[in-house]
């Protein structure tokens, strides 16, 4: 029993070392210039480490002391916070796997439509409120910007690989019919053949 208690507690000392690192990313997002996109994983951040960092000095004192009661508390706590880690993890592969890219002619990358997505993405994406909070978050990186110091011609651009943020959300899509300037700059149609849904 003696022996069993040691390694809860090394387990649960252990846990209490790797949650200080944690709370310090939290901590460290918090403090981050106005960046958005980073400002929305500081309080899941900080709240992941502050419970681990709770449930595991709780199994660290239980079995430092031979608290039953702690340790009881310690391993219903864990099993719930695997449960709802799993459970996370389920969620984010299945909202997000429905979203593949489409080939276009003469492009080297993939196109993505909204309409590719599941359903709870669409309406999220959709939301005036988490729109705005998405375009803050996408205007204040340097993701867009950046292709236009790296591509200077149509023909470099159009058989370059795009990250699906990059081809998404920098450029209109092709069946705009848009005309290219650079990958952040592109002239608006005038040809009635390009899909009016888009222009």
């Amino acid at each position: 029993m003696a022996l069993s208690n040691n390694v809860i507690g090394a387990i649960n000392f252990v846990a209490t070392l790797l949650s200080i690192p944690i709370i310090g990313a939290g901590i460290w997002l918090a403090n981050q210039p106005d960046n958005s996109c980073m400002k929305i994983f500081q309080w899941p951040v900080i709240t992941l480490g502050v419970l681990i960092l709770v449930v595991a000095l709780a199994g660290f004192i239980g079995a430092f002391w031979r608290t039953p009661v702690l340790l009881m508390a310690n391993l219903v706590a864990m099993l719930v916070l695997i449960i709802l880690l799993a459970c996370l993890v389920i969620f984010i592969y299945a909202v997000t796997i429905r979203g593949s890219g489409h080939a276009e002619p003469s492009r080297a990358y993939s196109e993505y439509h909204l309409e590719d997505f599941s359903v709870w993405l669409q309406r999220r994406v959709r939301s005036s409120y988490k729109w705005k909070r998405i375009k803050t978050c996408l205007s204040s990186t340097q993701i867009c910007p950046q292709l236009n110091q790296s591509y200077s011609s149509a023909i470099d651009f159009f058989n370059s690989h795009l990250s699906p943020i990059e081809s998404g959300c920098c450029k209109p899509p092709t069946a705009c019919g848009y005309t290219f300037v650079n990958p952040t700059n592109w002239i608006s149609p005038i040809s009635n053949i390009a899909d009016p849904d888009y222009i």
